[in-house]
């Protein structure tokens, strides 16, 4: 039994997910306020979201839609 490693945006979108479930966020919120989340971590996850096209003016449930987060 091998066990798959989860892409580290599927672990930020869950934990997103986890914000909006219990109405931190909403999701028409804007991505940026996620950096009032993740402090220190957030230019890490800021460029990771660029690079997958979205941007600081996308609402959360953008994020929220993704079904895969494959690298081409």
């Amino acid at each position: 039994m091998t066990q798959q490693v989860l892409h580290p945006m599927v672990k930020m979108q869950r934990q997103v997910e986890s914000l909006v479930a219990s109405k931190i966020l909403s999701p028409s919120d804007r991505i940026w306020k996620i950096a009032f989340l993740y402090g220190d971590k957030w230019q890490y996850w800021k460029n990771e979201l660029l690079e997958f096209g979205f941007t600081l003016q996308d609402p959360v449930s953008e994020l929220l839609d993704v079904e895969g987060w494959d690298e081409d």
